[in-house]
């Protein structure tokens, strides 16, 4: 199932996050302190960023989380998507079934005709999954984001609405 992150998701999120952290490291920086996680939510506001969580059905327990931000209006209606599953969940199915909630969100409710993840080449994982989920690489930017104190390389991918219809 879907939802949105929310102030109740603290404890767990952190607990989720430092879990997980030798598993996202390097690619994905989280907030690991109550007082980031409360600035990580601020920046959800709902018109320009959303962050939803993939949750398992049965439990409710957090699998993963999906950002949905840089929501651009007018003739682009498109985001960028930035997503991470967490221990120890990985590797079960729960985010590929939960992609499929992201995509009728963000396509659905939200309006949107474009989603956009940007993948460090070297992250495996990601890119395999961002494959298999249905986006399509649509280029290569070099030194396209500073992440650690570095520029560094990103592939470019990209799902359009009607590619899931």
């Amino acid at each position: 199932m879907l939802r949105r992150l929310s102030g109740e998701d603290r404890d767990e999120y952190l607990e989720l996050v430092r879990a997980s952290a030798e598993f996202l490291s390097p690619w994905v920086y989280l907030p690991a302190t109550p007082a980031k996680f409360d600035q990580y939510l601020k920046g959800f506001d709902g018109k320009d960023a959303e962050c939803t969580l993939i949750c398992q059905r049965e439990s409710g327990a957090i699998v993963g989380a999906v950002s949905i931000s840089q929501i651009i209006r007018d003739a682009y209606q498109r985001a960028t998507v930035g997503y991470n599953a967490f221990i120890p969940w990985v590797g079960r199915g729960y985010m590929s079934e939960g992609f499929s909630l992201v995509f009728r969100f963000a396509f659905l409710d939200l309006g949107l005709h474009r989603l956009e993840a940007d993948i460090q080449p070297g992250n495996e994982p990601s890119l395999k999954f961002a494959e298999n989920v249905g986006f399509r690489r649509e280029g290569y930017s070099p030194g396209f984001v500073y992440i650690n104190g570095e520029w560094r390389d990103h592939e470019r991918w990209a799902i359009t609405r009607d590619m899931i219809e």
